[in-house]
């Protein structure tokens, strides 16, 4: 499934009133089993949006760093 920016909101409204039924741009209803569910959907269409643009994926390096005193 070809995922569009429309889907990607959908997905994020039904996430911020916590409904677990989703109607895509393409007509096709989804209803999900939990937020986690949802919220990971979210992270899949996302990524795909992301790649589709061809972004490169988010990465965060974090350094912790001491002199040892």
């Amino acid at each position: 499934m070809a995922y569009t920016q429309d889907d990607l909101i959908s997905i994020r409204e039904a996430i911020a009133t916590g409904e677990k039924s989703v109607t895509f741009a393409d007509g096709k209803a989804v209803t999900y089993r939990s937020l986690a569910e949802l919220m990971q959907a979210e992270q899949i269409i996302r990524k795909y949006l992301e790649a589709a643009a061809g972004r490169r994926p988010r990465r965060a390096f974090r350094m912790n760093v001491s002199k040892g005193v």
